[in-house]
């Protein structure tokens, strides 16, 4: 008997979530974007990371109008390729041998000249199509101006560089390797645009810039094998270093990862770069301040190959390890960079993609349907992993397998679990099941209120066996491709007809199954309750009474007494033509409802704050609601008694 019920509650929340109106919507853009050829299109995950991205921007709502045109335009940017008849004919036969994937920052030398700007985070892959001499200025104040003309494989459009000082003997004529067909990976660039007449846009100097190096070339093979493998990180010695003597090493990029050091004058940025040579001792590459930019040019697996790095005890770089010294990108260093080019493994497509009846991928499975889909192609990293971040279709809870990384998943907060800072446990659960993933956050909680029952999407998750021979997905808040998104609390969802519908207070189901949008009124006013508390603003938790000294938080265990704010806890009857329903909400949600901030309710006098809901009773809003029941253990979210239902958005309607 419990069987048979376990299995109508699972047809049930199947069911709910096939008539999500956002996931409808995904499917929908999908198919418009790919024009019927969904082997060609972008991935599920794209599509999806995208509409956030613009809902974000619109906080006020979107339209499909909007999303559609956002989503063509960064498709047809991703996916351009300039026409091989303008393209320098060097770039045209590199292209027949190009298999490395684009950097996360990377943006084409079209995208360049079309919008007249470059932040200074962006990547260009380029490559050379000549070095010169800027004309005129031979000899001028004892130097030359070296200038590259650069292209790139996805652009029909050429751009110059002026070159930075610090590489101009790279450049020179006889013997420099900057010259036709080099490779370079350029950032921290700013632009000079057009003034008018014959002047084109050109690129400023930057000094971060990487050579890239190919180990199938001869003279490449032979600059590494002269120049890079006589010294080691074993046989760096600080004396030495102090009397002068320079280095010129090659290592294989292990991991890179931020860090913030506190300083008298503020924060500083630094980047860590974790090496592994050749006899596979580690060492540490150190980058600070705007130095930072440089990461965005390198990848895990790839071998840097630095020449004459700056070498610092640990000590002086405040660096907490036991290893002596740590390298840091100094006046005289250049770099060289033998790209880790990424195998590819054939992966199967899961067959539990079929619980959506009717979906877009069973339709694919299906060889009446047409178009039969059995297997895709997927990149590994250098550890073997398999990486879904372009995972064609939607990954569910039962689909993880160790060795997978860039896993995405939509669904609902199930349980949350707060050892210590800066580490969070989130239960996610689908229509497939639940599992647990640890939240890893730079310095402390930064994703605002998150309770049970509301919609998220995470990209970047990693999914690994554990100690105890059981998957484990982990979640690190600064790593390329990680993103997480709370859907119950984006303002754009209440103002964006296209990602809902609106549903009666008598249809929403008893268990934990997703947001609803409802139209109401405020109702039973006289059963309305009104407290105001103390709240730590990063989580949107309340704050247990006691101390004012050395406060912690109880749910993300920050010590919060700089972040505290006075919110409300509000509980009361929401109804509509089909029902009422009790629910209770905080923060700014609380504020909308009650159309008064909670320093100013707190100033009206006593019998003004009990009078004050009266005045409140019929009006209407727009609110998004989710049950916030745990199923485990049967109730609640923190502080709610026994109230299963949270308002997290809402909207007064005019």
């Amino acid at each position: 008997m419990m069987d048979h019920e376990a299995s109508a509650m699972e047809v049930e929340q199947r069911e709910e979530e096939e008539g999500d109106p956002f996931l409808q919507f995904i499917d929908y853009a999908k198919s418009v974007v790919c024009n019927g050829d969904e082997s060609k299109g972008p991935s599920w995950n794209w599509i999806v990371s995208k509409i956030l991205k613009t809902c974000i921007a619109y906080s006020s709502g979107v339209t499909s109008a909007i999303l559609l045109s956002d989503l063509f335009q960064a498709w047809n940017e991703l996916n351009r390729s300039g026409a091989p008849k303008k393209q320098s004919e060097c770039i045209f036969q590199m292209k027949k041998k190009h298999k490395r994937a684009k950097l996360p920052n990377t943006v084409t030398i079209d995208s360049i000249h079309e919008k007249k700007f470059l932040s200074l985070n962006s990547v260009i892959e380029a490559v050379i199509i000549h070095t010169y001499i800027l004309p005129g200025t031979v000899g001028l104040l004892g130097t030359n101006i070296y200038m590259l003309h650069l292209g790139d494989f996805w652009s029909s459009n050429t751009i110059d560089l002026y070159l930075h000082r610090r590489f101009y003997s790279l450049a020179d004529p006889k013997n420099g390797i900057l010259k036709k067909g080099r490779e370079v990976f350029l950032t921290g660039c700013r632009l000079r645009t057009a003034t008018g007449g014959l002047d084109h846009a050109r690129l400023l100097p930057t000094e971060y810039l990487v050579i890239l190096l190919d180990e199938d070339q001869n003279d490449d093979a032979m600059l590494l094998l002269a120049q890079f493998c006589a010294d080691s990180f074993s046989s760096i010695s600080l004396g030495d270093v102090n009397q002068g003597v320079s280095y010129s090493l090659r290592a294989r990029v292990e991991s890179i990862t931020s860090l913030e050091v506190q300083g008298k004058y503020g924060s500083l940025q630094r980047k860590q770069i974790n090496l592994v040579d050749e006899y596979d001792v580690s060492s540490k590459f150190l980058l600070w301040g705007e130095q930072v930019l440089l990461a965005n040019l390198f990848s895990v697996g790839s071998t840097l190959a630095l020449d004459r790095p700056f070498i610092s005890s640990s000590t002086d770089s405040a660096l907490e390890t036991s290893e002596e010294f740590c390298l840091e990108y100094g006046t005289a260093t250049q770099l060289y960079l033998v790209p880790f080019i990424r195998n590819e493994e054939q992966v199967s497509i899961a067959l539990t993609q079929n619980h959506h009846k009717g979906s877009k991928l069973s339709r694919a499975l299906d060889p009446s349907q047409g178009l039969v889909v059995s297997q895709v192609s997927l990149p590994c990293n250098s550890q073997g992993s398999i990486d879904f971040s372009n995972y064609p279709f939607r990954s569910f809870v039962v689909d993880l397998r160790e060795k997978m990384t860039g896993i995405s998943l939509y669904g609902i907060v199930a349980d949350i679990k707060s050892t210590q800072e800066p580490v969070v446990s989130v239960m996610i659960q689908d229509v497939t099941g639940a599992v647990w993933a640890r939240l890893h956050f730079a310095r402390s909680w930064s994703l605002g209120r998150l309770g049970l029952g509301h919609t998220i999407y995470i990209t970047g998750l990693t999914c690994s066996v554990g100690t105890r021979k059981s998957l484990e997905l982990r979640w690190f808040e600064n790593d390329v491709g990680a993103s997480f998104v709370n859907i119950s609390c984006l303002p754009a969802l209440l103002n964006s007809s296209c990602l809902h519908t609106l549903s009666c207070l008598s249809d929403l189901s008893a268990e934990p199954t997703g947001t609803r949008i409802c139209r109401v009124w405020l109702d039973q006013i006289e059963h309305c309750h009104v407290t105001t508390r103390l709240s730590h603003t990063s989580c949107g938790y309340f704050l247990d009474d006691g101390s004012s000294e050395d406060l912690k938080c109880n749910f993300c265990q920050h010590k919060c007494n700089a972040e505290l704010a006075r919110s409300f806890h509000l509980k009361i009857t929401l109804a509509d033509e089909s029902g009422k329903l009790f629910a209770w909400c905080t923060g700014q949600t609380a504020v909308e409802l009650l159309q008064i901030t909670p320093d100013e309710f707190c100033e009206l006098p006593e019998e003004e704050q009990i009078m004050y809901p009266s005045s409140l009773e019929h009006e209407t809003f727009k609110v998004a609601l989710v049950n916030c029941r745990k199923k485990v253990e049967g109730l609640m979210d923190q502080d709610h008694d026994t109230i299963a239902w949270e308002i997290t958005r809402a909207m007064k309607c005019e």
